[in-house]
């Protein structure tokens, strides 16, 4: 039998085949990744990674040794290069693979500056990759110039990190007011103070106009004519989902490639998951981009290949870390009318409360771990909160639980 082949192997990718096993199918499972290294784990690469705390074997998901142990065929620096839907098979080079069930795992690849204001100079970076950070590490540098364009998580995590190794940081968001598409003003204006604070040239309202430079780059002219000089560039504008392959094979795209509440595409045979795949939630296509994502709807359809018909209900939570501050974020903000704003019990800690109407969204906590708790476990049941009882720093917020 052709068996089950996972294209990614990313934490979506990893996630699927361990549980494929653990579900008990004895079937051929082959994962496929374009890196050269096992599955990953992205998010310490632009943190503790970068900072040299982290050695690359403590990254990898599991040891490598544990692919072979669950008869799980790992092929490493593979791409694939298209899918024949017809024939249940996918051209690798001058290999052809057949499959029973095809999984598109491939995650998301990050935005780059174009090439006409000059993206491809060398020393301009991006931080989505092992092999990102390290050809970035060595220009990190004390006393080094940075730039970092895009005040997003992205860019607000690369520019904490540029200044605990001491460069000089410039970073530069088009928008009004950093993590503008993302969070209220009151977070915004919580991780502005933040990085003022460690020294950082925070600049709002100013865009990249172009890079300067021959061959390596060397300056930046920003969108208010000022001109700066640069030793490196991080961009941090987000990620866009890989979806050529999938576009490729005829398969249906909406903000990635869209899957039904199960995970399954257009195809009948081919699922997705992770930050490449668009669902159904609650009336709207949705996309999330969070390791928690990637690990529980890679097992829901891992499940479901298996026959489990059950649909995606996702527990959204995010986190971000800048400096000593830990944010965690539970639920989606979307649509939000209100913000409720409560002090934490220890010195600049804070929780930030979206409402719509009456209904509770989600919440921000900076260094506040029992109000994210909290927060979360009201989210997934569905409950809202008082509003004045979470603006009263001196109420039990545990009791909102037993409300």
């Amino acid at each position: 039998m052709p068996g089950i082949v996972i294209v990614g192997a990313g934490q979506a990718g990893a996630s699927l085949a361990a549980k494929l096993r653990a579900s008990g199918y004895l079937g051929k499972v082959t994962l496929i990744g374009e890196e050269h290294v096992p599955p990953y784990q992205r998010p310490p690469l632009s943190k503790a990674y970068l900072l040299g705390e982290m050695a690359q074997e403590r990254l990898f998901l599991r040891p490598e040794s544990f692919y072979a142990e669950h008869d799980i065929t790992l092929k490493t620096d593979c791409r694939v290069d298209a899918i024949d839907t017809a024939g249940r098979t996918i051209v690798l080079g001058t290999d052809v693979l057949e499959y029973e069930e095809l999984a598109l795992v491939t995650g998301a690849v990050a935005r780059r500056m174009p090439p006409a204001i000059g993206g491809l100079l060398d020393g301009v970076h991006v931080v989505r990759g092992l092999h990102h950070i390290d050809r970035l590490a060595p220009e990190m540098g004390a006393g080094r110039r940075v730039l970092i364009v895009g005040g997003g998580y992205i860019g607000l995590e690369a520019a904490a990190v540029a200044s605990k190794l001491g460069l000089e940081v410039t970073l530069v968001e088009m928008a009004e007011r950093i993590l503008q598409r993302v969070a209220a003003k009151e977070t915004s204006d919580f991780f502005r103070a933040l990085h003022k604070a460690h020294g950082v040239d925070l600049r709002e309202g100013v865009g990249l106009e172009r890079l300067t430079g021959e061959g390596r780059v060397s300056g930046a002219v920003l969108t208010d004519g000022t001109e700066l000089a640069v030793d490196l560039v991080i961009v941090g504008v987000g990620v866009t989902p890989a979806i050529e392959l999938a576009e490729a094979a005829g398969l249906v795209i909406e903000n990635g490639i869209a899957v039904d509440a199960q995970g399954r595409t257009s195809d009948p045979h081919i699922w997705s998951a992770g930050d490449c795949a668009s669902f159904p939630r609650r009336g709207e296509r949705i996309r999330l981009e969070s390791v928690q994502n990637a690990i529980d709807q890679a097992e829901l359809v891992a499940s479901n290949m298996l026959g489990a018909g059950v649909e995606y209900d996702p527990k959204i939570w995010f986190w971000s870390d800048q400096y000593d501050v830990k944010l965690q974020i539970a639920g989606l903000n979307t649509g939000y009318d209100r913000v409720v704003v409560r002090r934490g019990e220890k010195e600049g800690a804070m929780s930030h409360w979206y409402f719509a109407g009456e209904r509770l969204l989600a919440v921000d906590a900076m260094n506040e771990p029992r109000a994210y708790m909290v927060g979360k476990r009201l989210i997934d049941a569905g409950k809202s909160a008082d509003p004045a009882v979470l603006a009263d720093p001196t109420s039990d917020l545990k009791a909102l639980m037993r409300a």
